[in-house]
């Protein structure tokens, strides 16, 4: 090839000193290729590699390697436990997970075999020498942190069985948790919150949050809260599961701050729900590929110990291309075949291969394609643990290769409806007894439901594995719930501030809440436990203030020399940082808070996160995270920043959030708040705090939305904290102009109360119109008193809602106004006895003016008020054609 002729390498720009010697080289290599082979050529090429990045010269490495183990047979360490014990162990407890499923499917309620079935040694390995619990010596309180695979939870109610943590009925209770004492289908702490510490089956969560909780581990010992380095975080994932963008999304971020205390553990048994997870391609190749680029250490497990002597017998390299090249989808279908379609369609295909395969018997064979792989062997399992906790400065991948439905029979094994099949038959059963070698007689396996399978309290495989677990420091996976002591409360003082008012001085909620914050956390006894976190826009809620004294969380601290630190507000990175600034992912913040709000559970430290973000950006992007933290019994503040659809003037639909609110009011665990003013952000606040983490220590989060809108911030009125905390209260009543003056109820949220005072204004001024107006501060927490007060009303309790005693006799039609979607306030219609209407902000955004977009949706200070005048036209209160002056005179006509 001539030099024309050469694709053009980025090593054309640097200068080759000895382009003799480069030659030399690429002649050798050719020379190889020719007379070995190309395959001979490739491989001393890798081997080359290998050995440079061994003395460090810091060559990229390739982003694939052999389909083979990462860790060979001969370099294995000694498999420190009785293997044929643990095996006992485990064929109980893949017994009782199948009996358990099969058993409730006479109820409907479902379950899953298959997956546990294929990770069951994975799980067993774990438990039995790595996974430490919360009194380890090791890591006190905290114990490793385990993210159980949603799928594999029958097969961990199985071992919580075996250990006697669970019993027979609660077993028979698996999905059936209406009447109390049930087991939640998936891991779950709400319901389950001895045993399940995180939330799994919502797909792609778990590695997401598995990297932030190893990151937050990181994060408390970084800032001298408690030294968590004594913990491993696991997560437990299938593969199928990792083609959700989240499971993927912070690779980068753990490679980049050297997560070594983490590792996944991806269960390649290369099905999804519905069939293969790369029919024509490899799920294995392409998983290493994606971690190996990102920074990540990979660990192959693929094949068991049957293959070693395929794998000698390889002297051509021939099997190795074989293994590489055939499609998932092909090598599912080889572990359903019987030898003689292997031998024709796997080792026919290449002259070497059938000349190996002469020497192999067919049950040689079928053992190596059926079920001879990694993820089922112990000290297959055992190896790829400890290479990864070995290694350090990054974090790990272990790919472990399985079979779907393994021990379950031929009618579950690699089928591509195995994970939708939900129970054994009774010759099942039996097959699956024989294979184990289980003490379960015939006679238990005729009509009546499949029996359990216990050894004995006092049995040596009991004993063996209460043993080990003592070893590695209690039962796990465990959640601590007994309550950590209260935090102290924060002085009066901090809050005083906001109550006061700013006097003549305009000031947004958001700046309020900001400032509030940064008084808390200068307070001695609590300030040190307030997690920050802003997915990069902290300049734009205020909080650049908080860089040069609270400082952002580096774990490398900084580096560099700052471009502004000449400045006050200069950006200051430190290992110690407080602030934790995620860069523009919503979904990575998300999964900080959620560590944080835990951290009172996982490690026995009660953190107060706050977590602000564009209103619009929190509950529609990453809702079900929400819905996790909720799930996970976090505790914490979520801050709706630049709230409402028409105050963040000129950004336009994708920016104007005129829905939050309605999706926050579906989370039972989320206190959803819509404050107006400073003063009403300093008792929220309060209250949350006293909340979750005084005595009371409450498992449930508050949602305040704040807005970026300068005003005026008056003084707390007397006697008002009942009616802010409740939702409603009576702010500003109107001064009737005569006795027989029409009157209106005026209810508003947020930025909204601001048009409901104008509009209170022109109502007197160019009316005679009376109206109240009143600071609706919470419309989720009105509905949900008035559905508890229905409830109780139901047995026979005499409870009025609040918002029917707050409104009692208040005179006239009631109107509500925010600056949401008229379904937020709508939620409390059925509990107003007056004639109810509201205003909103329906529809899309849209790019303005403040003033033009709310008068685009009707609901500035002239539109409230020719709403009013509308509503009392109806009721014969006032005439008609007032409306229509009305709406001329301010230009809605």
């Amino acid at each position: 090839m001539t030099d024309a002729e050469r694709t053009p390498s980025e090593l054309d720009q640097l200068v080759d000193r000895d382009p003799e010697e480069t030659a030399e080289w690429a002649a050798s290599l050719d020379a190889v290729a020719r007379e070995a082979g190309p395959h001979r050529a490739a491989y001393l090429m890798r081997r080359t590699l290998e050995h440079a990045g061994r003395t460090g010269l810091g060559l990229p490495a390739l982003p694939e390697t052999d389909y083979v183990n990462t860790v060979p047979t001969a370099a294995e360490p000694a498999f420190p436990g009785d293997e044929d014990m643990e095996r006992r162990i485990a064929a109980w407890n893949r017994w009782n997970a199948a009996a358990m499923v099969t058993r409730g499917s006479r109820f409907g309620v479902g379950g899953h075999i298959a997956t546990f079935a294929s990770a069951a040694w994975l799980y067993e390995t774990g438990f039995n020498h790595f996974f430490r619990g919360k009194s380890s010596s090791e890591a006190p309180g905290s114990g490793d942190q385990l993210y159980i695979q949603g799928h594999a939870s029958p097969g961990i109610y199985a071992r919580a069985f075996l250990d006697g943590r669970l019993t027979e009925a609660q077993l028979d209770n698996f999905r059936r948790e209406a009447g109390g004492g049930g087991l939640p289908s998936y891991p779950h702490p709400r319901r389950l919150p001895w045993l399940w510490e995180f939330p799994t089956v919502s797909m792609g969560l778990g590695p997401l949050s598995a990297i932030y909780q190893a990151r937050f581990n990181r994060y408390l010992t970084g800032r001298g809260i408690k030294d968590t380095s004594g913990s491993h975080v696991w997560a437990f994932l299938g593969d199928g599961e990792m083609d959700e963008p989240e499971s993927t999304a912070a690779l980068a971020l753990a490679a980049r701050e050297g997560l070594d205390n983490l590792t996944f553990v991806v269960n390649c048994n290369l099905q999804r729900l519905d069939g293969p997870v790369r029919a024509n391609f490899r799920v294995v190749q392409e998983l290493e590929a994606q971690f190996r680029a990102a920074g990540w250490h990979v660990v192959k497990s693929l094949w068991g110990s049957a293959w070693d002597d395929l794998l000698a017998l390889d002297t051509t390299g021939a099997l190795v291309r074989r293994l590489r090249e055939v499609p998932d989808a092909q090598f599912q279908t080889y572990a359903t075949r019987d030898a003689a379609y292997i031998r024709e369609h796997f080792f026919g295909a290449d002259p070497a291969l059938a000349e190996m395969a002469r020497v192999l018997t067919d049950a040689k064979i079928i053992e190596c394609f059926h079920t001879s792989r990694g993820g089922h062997e112990p000290r297959k399992v055992y190896a790829a643990y400890r290479a990864a906790l070995a290694h350090r400065g990054a974090p790990t991948v272990i790919l472990a290769q399985t079979v779907k439905g393994h021990t379950l029979g031929r009618g579950f094994e690699s089928k591509n409806a195995n994970h939708q099949m939900k129970k054994l038959t009774a010759d099942e059963f039996r097959d699956m007894r024989d294979l184990l070698g289980l003490p379960i007689p015939d006679s238990a396996l005729g009509e009546g439901p499949v029996p359990y399978g216990h050894p004995g309290p006092d049995s040596p495989e009991v004993r063996y594995l209460a043993e080990r677990r003592a070893a590695l420091g209690g039962p796990a996976p465990a959640r601590r719930t007994h309550p950590v002591p209260a935090l102290p409360e924060p002085p009066e003082r901090a809050f005083q501030a906001l109550k006061k008012g700013s006097g003549k001085q305009e000031t947004a909620t958001t700046m309020a809440f900001v400032r509030l914050v940064k008084d808390l956390m200068r307070d001695p006894g609590t300030g040190r436990r307030w997690v920050p976190i802003v997915p990069d826009e902290a300049r734009t809620f205020g909080m650049e203030s908080l860089f040069p004294s609270a400082g952002i969380y580096s774990p490398r601290g900084q580096t560099y020399e700052p471009v502004d630190r000449d400045q006050l507000m200069y950006y200051k990175e430190a290992a110690d940082g407080q602030i934790l600034n995620e860069g523009i992912t919503e979904a990575g913040a998300m999964a900080d808070f959620i560590a944080a709000a835990t951290s009172y559970a996982t490690h026995g430290e009660p953190m107060i996160p706050f977590y602000i973000f564009y209103s619009m950006f929190g509950w529609q992007r990453t809702g079900d995270q929400f819905w996790q933290l909720a799930d996970q019994l976090g505790r914490g503040f979520v801050v709706g920043a630049t709230a409402g659809r028409t105050t963040l003037t000129g950004e336009g639909l994708q920016h104007a959030d005129g829905h939050s609110h309605l999706i926050a009011a579906t989370n039972p665990a989320s206190l959803n708040y819509d404050p107006a003013f400073a003063y009403e952000i300093a008792v929220i606040v309060r209250d949350g705090l006293r909340r979750m983490y005084g005595p009371e220590q409450e498992n449930v989060f508050y949602y305040l939305t704040v807005y970026n809108e300068p005003k005026v911030q008056p003084p707390m009125p007397e006697g008002v904290e009942e009616g802010i905390l409740k939702g409603l209260y009576r702010f500003r009543e109107g001064t009737p102009s005569s006795p027989d003056a029409p009157r209106i109820q005026l209810l508003a949220s947020g930025t909204a109360i601001h048009w409901a005072l104008d509009a209170q204004r022109l109502l007197a001024d160019d009316w005679g119109v009376t109206a109240d107006v009143w600071s609706a501060t919470s419309w989720s927490e009105l509905r949900r008193d008035a559905l508890s007060c229905d409830a109780a009303q139901l047995n026979g309790e005499d409870r009025v809602p609040y918002v029917a005693r707050a409104l009692c006799g208040a005179p006239g039609p009631v109107l509500a106004v925010s600056d949401w979607m008229r379904a937020v306030p709508d939620q409390i219609a059925p509990w107003v006895e007056q004639d109810w209407s509201s205003l909103g902000t329906d529809g899309f955004g849209l790019s303005d003016t403040r003033e033009a977009a709310r008068r685009h949706f009707g609901v500035d200070a002239e539109s409230v008020a020719v709403a009013a005048l509308d509503r009392l036209a109806r009721r014969g209160e006032v005439k008609r054609e007032t409306v229509r002056e009305a709406a001329g005179r301010y230009g809605l006509a």
